[in-house]
């Protein structure tokens, strides 16, 4: 079995999200994308993060129409910080006979090398890295180790430009924010009060 795996935070989950997770499902003949919804990103530690069990609601009913979508809950039943390392480990525990497949963008990638434990993260996945504007995937311009550059399998697609950051922002501001996200969320994030009075901070580049 080939299983992709699309961690973040997920604060709120959005069309961006949907769209490259089904287009590696698709260009890499994907059997399933495990959607990871990080409890304690640790490169978000100074960041104002919406309760988890928020976060994991809205995810599951962003993925509810797609049957080859799942939710995960390992990071948010895990106490401490959401290493990937970790994750990827229990995965491969949970699955013994599938390949791994880590869905993430060229800007988190070129980061890796600072990770906890990058070189066992390097070990238990291949990298379906979604190219973006102004991160074109060239080996031979990334400074990063050649294990990792012989398991990274470069997505080349139509970017969406939103952002989760830019969707607090507007729900703050009152701003609609249909069709940036499912309906679903939309009716969520309405109903439950979420980012109104959200205050946003900068955020800190640390080990994930």
């Amino acid at each position: 079995m080939n299983l992709g795996i699309l961690g973040g935070t997920f604060d709120p989950i959005h069309y961006a999200h949907l769209f490259i997770a089904e287009e590696a499902r698709v260009r890499f003949d994907l059997d399933r994308v495990v959607f990871v919804v990080n409890a304690l990103p640790p490169h978000k530690q100074t960041y104002p993060v919406t309760n988890a069990s928020h976060r994991f609601r809205m995810t599951e009913l962003a993925i509810a129409s797609n049957p080859a979508f799942e939710c995960s809950r390992i990071e948010i039943d895990r106490p401490g910080p959401s290493y990937t390392v970790d994750t990827l480990t229990e995965l491969q525990r949970q699955h013994p006979s599938a390949d791994l497949f880590f869905i993430t963008g060229l800007d988190t990638l070129l980061e890796l090398p600072t990770w906890h434990r990058p070189d066992e993260v390097i070990r238990l996945t291949r990298f379906i890295v979604a190219e973006r504007p102004g991160y074109a995937w060239d080996p031979g311009e990334q400074d990063l180790p050649s294990e990792l550059i012989d398991r990274v399998l470069p997505l080349s697609t139509t970017h969406l430009e939103i952002s989760s950051t830019d969707i607090r922002r507007r729900v703050r501001v009152g701003l609609p924010i249909r069709y940036l996200t499912p309906d679903s969320v939309t009716d969520y994030v309405s109903l439950h009060g979420l980012y109104s009075n959200h205050k946003e901070s900068p955020g800190q580049s640390v080990k994930r």
